[in-house]
């Protein structure tokens, strides 16, 4: 059986860093794509060995490249994903996300982009084509607002969800915008954002145009969804429809910790799930609070969790970790792993107990994933 590998995906490039069976040594493999931007990497479950990545490149802008023998070649999109002429003037700024579809659907793959778009490709990532059923669809734009009048690096399209009982049940979240369901493959969209807070309207608990950083679906309870937002911590139970805020559960000793970016969600424990805190003061540095980095883990959905803090620095370390800079690998007893945008991976093999790093001087990580390559 293969050994978990980490695709980092950095500003400047994409490196593949290989673990032992053990995950006790670690090996770096690298860079692909050496000074373009790569926003992010993943390999296809259904085969093992095809990889997508998302890149924005110097010279072909953005675009989405393949590879099938563990990344020792590479091959671009024929037809990238990019809005049609017919959308108003609407550019593709970059390629944000990358989904694999359905375990029956073979070939099929999902992509979110900047500014807030979704596209599907039928032949592995070669040819993308719009999902008109949200892209043209006539909320669109009062769900998303103006390209222009968006978060500081552009409004992106991200979590793209399928639900593993049914190819045709899609979710979609965006920044800013909210989170959407389609039951129609795509065809059509409804937004699913009771309870959600957003702060900064005058209506806080609008219908939508909250500020989802990152969702996440476990396939042994695809009826469950977990969120971390701008504004706070929630999970959602298909059977209530709403979502419940988890972040009031967190310690109460004076630091606000429901705000972050990226939520993971252990490979066979559906109850337990992780997060790292990012400072929630007035100007949102986007930093450890307090320059005392942790992670915090729950063991039951959220309800109770515990500050995860072994190994990592005590003090002056200002860690910012990004939406699609937290993953977990498939073992039974967890691997859990952040990258900072310092360009260093950090690694726990004991589901967040004790911490090191794995990895240093790389650039700014925007994206890291556990997987298995062969």
């Amino acid at each position: 059986m293969a050994a978990t590998a980490l695709l980092i995906a950095t500003r400047k490039g994409l490196w593949i860093l290989r673990g032992n069976a053990a995950r006790t040594d670690w090996r770096l493999e690298g860079p692909h794509f050496l000074g373009n931007v790569i926003h992010h990497a993943r390999l296809d479950p259904r085969d093992g060995r095809t990889m997508l990545v998302a890149a924005r490149t110097g010279h072909l802008g953005p675009t989405v490249f393949r590879s099938t023998d563990a990344g020792a070649s590479w091959q671009e999109a024929v037809t990238p994903p990019a809005f049609p002429k017919a959308a108003g003037g609407r550019v593709v700024e970059h390629v944000f996300w990358l989904t694999p579809g359905h375990a029956s659907e073979p070939g099929t793959w999902y992509a979110g982009t900047s500014p807030q778009g979704l596209f599907v490709s039928r032949d592995g990532g070669l040819n993308w084509a719009s999902v008109e059923g949200f892209n043209a669809h006539p909320d669109r734009r009062a769900w998303c607002g103006d390209d222009k009048d968006q978060t500081p690096d552009g409004g992106k399209l991200h979590s793209v969800l399928v639900d593993p009982r049914d190819p045709a049940h899609l979710f979609v979240s965006m920044s800013s915008g909210g989170t959407f369901e389609s039951r129609a493959g795509g065809a059509d969209w409804t937004p699913i954002n009771q309870g959600v807070r957003a702060e900064f309207y005058p209506d806080p608990y609008p219908v939508f145009g909250q500020d989802p950083h990152c969702v996440r679906m476990h396939p042994a309870r695809p009826s469950r969804l977990y969120q971390q937002n701008h504004c706070g911590l929630f999970r959602r139970d298909e059977a209530d429809g709403g979502w419940v805020d988890i972040g009031a559960n967190l310690p109460q000793d004076g630091v606000r910790r429901d705000i972050g970016f990226g939520i993971v969600i252990h490979a066979h424990q559906p109850d337990t799930i992780w997060t790292i805190p990012m400072d929630a003061g007035s100007v949102w540095p986007r930093v450890s609070p307090e320059g005392k980095p942790c992670v915090m883990r729950s063991r039951d959905g959220g309800d109770s969790w515990q500050m995860c803090r072994g190994g990592l620095p005590g003090e002056q370390a200002w860690f910012t970790v990004l939406r699609q800079a937290l993953t977990v690998d498939g073992e039974s007893t967890a691997g859990v792993y952040f990258g900072t945008t310092g360009g260093e991976v950090w690694a726990s093999t004991d589901e967040g107990d004790n911490w090191r790093c794995i990895a240093r001087h790389l650039p700014e990580i925007y994206a890291l994933e556990a997987e298995r390559l062969a």
